[in-house]
């Protein structure tokens, strides 16, 4: 099917400004208010709502080029209230199936708003993110080091670091987009500012370190990598690319005596020591992490309403750990087919853009190397009502719609100068 420019993305420009200012202070309040989730409703709930209320009594609509991603969110969130009829009567179901809707909504949503004034709103939102990870960062930090009274009750669970969140393995993986974010302007910045974003990624960085979250380390480490070769292969400027190195070998210099120092102490040693270690007792075994996982996809080809959500516990010693299984356990084949169809449909379209030179690129690339990182962890944590996840999924979409639309006018106007 082909669609028109004005499918992809309308300009916002017929807006008023005290509008589209009020527009953009929302994406910046929904990117800060992702970082405190252990009250709820939390501020990114609230804050969202407002948004859409606003947003769609300002103008916004529905247009064809989402029409694919609105069908997949649909399959997939129909394949897991179809599963569940019959356990409707439990309170915990019921929350589980609403919260999967709203993240879809939600999902839609981003994909729709960011489609238009990207550039300005994608800013916006990514000063948000970064201002919120600091919040959250450095509620964990003061509270892992006892830095502020019952902060360390507060903001600590087994003795990791969760900050503003309520489980430390999430506090790792929100915090990965916003380090990108400050690495791109460390990289790519003047000086002082490199300096600043340097501090602020420090500490963001310390936050991750301190969840003891191994797959969060690992993000943070291959994102980062992953999202410096892309930046060093679109760059036009030998400049920028000889900086993107030298920035890239001072980070990894910086981070091994920053980790020195740590191991130093006992308390983050001893704790470091036996979450680094690859022979976890939850991993290995039959019913281990990846045990249940060949077991899990054996049940799902033999049963095409699968067992509704949250009843993985009821046959294995501990939830499934893996997005794509969830998908088949909790909504059978409907969700379990649209699940991975809509998110490596997503990658394989993230992979095209890479090149694409549009206003945005250097935002794209660290939404887009954020987003992988979260996709690989998906195959060993249940991502599913991951707020960020659907999130940076949304802007995954409207970025490319966007992209379309840019590229376009972009045409036309060289077709007139000629």
């Amino acid at each position: 099917m082909a669609f028109a420019a004005a499918d992809y993305a309308l300009p916002a420009a017929a807006t008023p400004p005290g509008i589209t200012a009020i527009q953009r202070l929302l994406m910046w309040g929904v990117g800060a208010g992702g970082a405190i989730v252990f009250i709820e409703p939390s501020p990114y709930e609230l804050v969202t709502l407002v948004s859409v209320i606003f947003f769609f009594a300002t103008g916004l609509r529905m247009r064809p080029v989402f029409l694919a991603l609105l069908i997949l969110l649909f399959l997939l969130n129909i394949g897991y209230t179809i599963c569940s009829v019959y356990l409707m009567d439990k309170k915990e179901i019921l929350n589980w199936i609403l919260t999967s809707w709203y993240m879809a909504i939600t999902s839609l949503f981003f994909a729709m708003v960011l489609s238009e004034d990207t550039a300005s709103r994608l800013e916006f939102l990514r000063r948000g993110l970064i201002f919120g990870a600091l919040i959250a960062s450095l509620a964990a930090v003061a509270g892992y080091f006892h830095l502020v009274p019952g902060g360390y009750d507060l903001f600590t669970l087994y003795s990791r670091a969760r900050g503003t969140f309520k489980d430390p393995n999430v506090l790792g993986a929100y915090l990965i987009l916003p380090a990108l974010f400050l690495l791109q302007t460390v990289v790519t910045q003047s000086f002082w500012k490199s300096v600043r974003s340097a501090v602020a990624l420090g500490i963001v960085s310390l936050a991750v370190l301190l969840a003891f979250s191994r797959a969060s380390w690992g993000q943070l480490v291959i994102c980062s990598a992953f999202m410096l070769v892309l930046m060093y292969l679109t760059t036009p400027s030998q400049k920028q690319r000889t900086r993107i190195v030298t920035v890239a070998i001072a980070a990894a210099i910086c981070a091994a005596l920053l980790l020195v120092v740590l191991l130093s102490l006992d308390s983050v040693s001893n704790l470091f020591q036996e979450r680094a270690s690859f022979n976890q007792s939850y991993d290995t075994g039959r019913f281990g992490r990846f045990g249940r996982h060949a077991l899990g996809f054996q049940m799902a080809l033999e049963l095409p309403l699968g067992i509704g959500p949250l009843q993985f516990t009821r046959f294995f010693p501990e939830d499934t750990h893996n997005s794509f299984l969830n998908a088949f356990m909790s909504g059978g084949w409907i969700a379990g087919i649209a699940f991975p169809a809509l998110i490596f449909t997503t990658v394989v379209m993230g992979f095209k853009l890479i090149f694409v030179r549009v206003p945005w690129q250097r935002t794209y690339l660290a939404i887009f190397a954020a987003f992988v990182g979260t996709v690989g962890e998906a195959f060993i944590i249940d991502v599913d009502h991951w707020r960020h996840f659907w999130m940076m999924l949304g802007t995954m979409w409207a970025m490319f719609a966007a992209a379309h639309a840019y590229s376009y006018q972009a045409r036309k106007h060289a077709a007139q100068v000629r």
